[in-house]
C-alpha cells in the first residue's frame, strides 16, 4: 500500500501559528485538532506528528505566551532605573493581558505544574530581578509574589469587567506606586 506523503508545508511552528489565530479568535474552546487541522489543510492525524495531543499543542501556546510577555515586560524596563522600570513591566504586563487575554489565561493554568525550568520559570525570574533591584534584597521572592499577585489580581478584575463602565478610575497606577513605596521601605 502506497502512503501518502507527509505535507511538507506542516510544521510545529506553523501548527502552533494556526492554533493561535483559533485561540485568540474564539478562546480556549474553538481549539480543537479537527478545526484546527481544517484551517490547515491537513487530516486531524497529521497534527498528531507534532503535538501528541490538544494538551501539548496548549502548552506550547502558553510557552509562547511566556517567551512574548517575558520580551515585553524586559523591553519596557530596559534602560530604566528599578522603580521606573517595575512601573514599566507592569504596565507590560497589563497591556498584554490585554491584548492577548485568551493567551495569558493559558499562563495561569491552575492545572500546569510548577517548572523549574523554561520559559514560564525566565518570566518568573526577569520579575524577580527587576523587583529584588527595587528592594535591594537578591531573590527576593516575597516581594516579587506581592507584586505578581497585585499585576494578576488587577488584571483578572479588568479583564472580567469588574470595574464597570467608570474603569478603575487610576486604581491600576495608584496601587502598583503604593506597592513600590511599599517595598522600599520594608
Amino acid at each position: 500500500m502506497f502512503a501518502m506523503p507527509y505535507p511538507a508545508k506542516l510544521t510545529p511552528d506553523a501548527i502552533a501559528t494556526q492554533a493561535r489565530v483559533l485561540l485568540e479568535g474564539g478562546g480556549p474552546e474553538a481549539l480543537n485538532m479537527r478545526p484546527l487541522a481544517d484551517a490547515l489543510g491537513v487530516r486531524p492525524s497529521s497534527l498528531y506528528r507534532h503535538y501528541a495531543d490538544r494538551a501539548a499543542l496548549l502548552s506550547a501556546l502558553t510557552e509562547i505566551a511566556a517567551r512574548e510577555l517575558r520580551a515585553a515586560m524586559a523591553g519596557a524596563a530596559a534602560g530604566l532605573n528599578p522603580q521606573a522600570g517595575l512601573l514599566a513591566m507592569a504596565g507590560a504586563y497589563h497591556a498584554y493581558a490585554r491584548a492577548h487575554p485568551h493567551l495569558y489565561a493559558l499562563l495561569l493554568d491552575p492545572a500546569r505544574p510548577y517548572a523549574p525550568a523554561g520559559p514560564l520559570k525566565d518570566l518568573w525570574n526577569t520579575v524577580l530581578e527587576q523587583v529584588s533591584a527595587v528592594t535591594g534584597r537578591p531573590d527576593d521572592t516575597g516581594a516579587t509574589v506581592a507584586v505578581w499577585a497585585f499585576l494578576h489580581g488587577h488584571t483578572l478584575l479588568f479583564l472580567g469587567g469588574q470595574f464597570g463602565p467608570s474603569g478603575d478610575q487610576g486604581g491600576f497606577r495608584r496601587g502598583l506606586e503604593a506597592l513600590v513605596r511599599g517595598l522600599l521601605t520594608a
